[in-house]
């Protein structure tokens, strides 16, 4: 019949579109729909018939999924149009779709719009007045990696391979994606990320993330991020570093300074002998552990060369900031997430897709806890992640498919 719908699409008026109709608090101010509607453009998911989930509603739902982790896809769906019972027209233009359907969805959305996304609207939000985010001129930034549990399926695992036990089998139960961040310590905020599988190193991963570091930055990272070249990545768009270095490197005293440190140089591995391709450092040691007994001792290698512009003893205090990402990723894991996360996604294209999600979730929650620092003048790490996390959880839901949808979002997109 003419005018009826076919299974899986939805008849509405043009000016009266059921995607409207979403609205999900912190996530729509952060990613407007404008925004949305654009990155699917942009990625070729734009749809020629009008499907009961519309890309702009899968982009969202995915969101709310990654803001809901544990819930069911169908219950992820009621509570993005909760309150659509209660209006007559809509309540008999859509249904809630079955958990197939949505995972159908998933597969046409694919990861693509949502690292755009992520792309385009993830940055580090900290400004001048920002507390704990800033050494001197320099804002605060750390670099890690860590992996993540996925379903044991055949193209999970394949794809991103497991790790090895000693035990059983001699496999873990679960495949693993390697993640790389670079996260602003004073905010919490990651705003630049990869997404590899197991036997890529987070060092390969992160070399990728480097273009994003600014002038403007002090980066910050543990002893598994060494070696010239990497320094050398690190180093091409300006910004200092700061790294913990390992205690077999050899570091020769080239000069010595007041404030305790010295002069030195790291070695490219290929030129271990000769020793003619290096690059200049200055090293700080220092030592953490009772008084009067044998400490942990600490080794960091910075490209800032001059004493008077960083002193040694500020630098060892400042290096405790890298412990802030590794707080980010407990964040991400245990908290919005929960402890022994698994994502649910049963092909690798859903991997990719809910591992952006998850980190544009929790980007719209520090920028959110960024705002309300500035406006009390607190630090933003003495504001509550899990409260924070509670709060908008609830207010989605009290919000949902019932308010228009906000005209000012957090972010602007970054320019092309």
């Amino acid at each position: 019949m003419l005018g009826v719908p076919r299974p899986g699409q939805v008849k509405s008026r043009a000016d009266d579109r059921f995607s409207d109709r979403i609205a999900l608090g912190v996530l729509t101010r952060a990613f407007p729909p404008e925004l949305i509607d654009e990155v699917v453009a942009d990625c070729g998911r734009v749809e020629r018939r009008s499907r009961l989930l519309p890309a702009r509603v899968v982009v969202y739902f995915v969101l709310a999924m990654c803001l809901f982790f544990g819930q069911g896809y169908e219950e992820v769906a009621r509570l993005l149009v909760q309150g659509l019972e209660r209006e007559g027209r809509w309540a008999g233009a859509w249904r809630v779709p079955t958990s197939a359907a949505i995972g159908r969805a998933r597969l046409r959305l694919g990861p693509e719009p949502l690292r755009m996304l992520f792309g385009r609207v993830c940055r580090p939000v900290a400004t001048a007045g920002t507390r704990g985010a800033w050494y001197r001129h320099w804002r605060l930034v750390a670099v890690d990696g860590t992996v993540f549990d996925i379903p044991d399926t055949a193209a999970n695992a394949e794809l991103f391979g497991r790790p090895a036990t000693s035990r059983g089998q001699g496999r873990s139960a679960y495949p693993q994606a390697r993640v790389a961040a670079l996260v602003e310590c004073g905010t919490h905020a990651v705003f630049a990320a990869d997404i590899g599988p197991l036997s890529t190193h987070e060092t390969v991963l992160a070399q990728r993330l480097f273009p994003a570091l600014e002038l403007d930055m002090l980066m910050l990272a543990d002893r598994g991020f060494c070696g010239v070249d990497l320094w050398r990545a690190a180093r091409a768009g300006g910004a200092a570093l700061l790294w913990r270095i390992r205690s077999v490197c050899v570091l020769p005293v080239l000069d010595t300074f007041d404030d305790g440190s010295y002069l030195s140089e790291i070695v490219a591995t290929r030129d271990r002998h000769r020793r003619a391709d290096t690059e200049r450092v200055r090293v700080i040691e220092y030592a953490l552990g009772p008084r009067g007994s044998d400490g942990t001792v600490y080794r960091l290698i910075t490209s800032i060369l001059d004493p008077a512009q960083a002193p040694a003893h500020e630098l060892a205090a400042l290096y405790a900031e890298r412990w802030e990402i590794e707080t980010t990723l407990d964040e991400l894991k245990n908290h919005q997430g929960r402890p022994g996360l698994v994502l649910r996604s049963q092909h690798p294209a859903g991997v990719e897709q809910e591992l952006f999600a998850f980190l544009l979730v929790h980007h719209a929650l520090r920028d959110l806890m960024h705002q309300a620092a500035l406006q009390t003048g607190h630090d933003p790490d003495r504001l509550s992640f899990t409260r924070t996390l509670r709060i908008v959880r609830r207010h989605v839901t009290g919000q949902a498919a019932l308010s228009p949808l906000p005209t000012h979002p957090i972010h602007r997109p970054k320019p092309a």
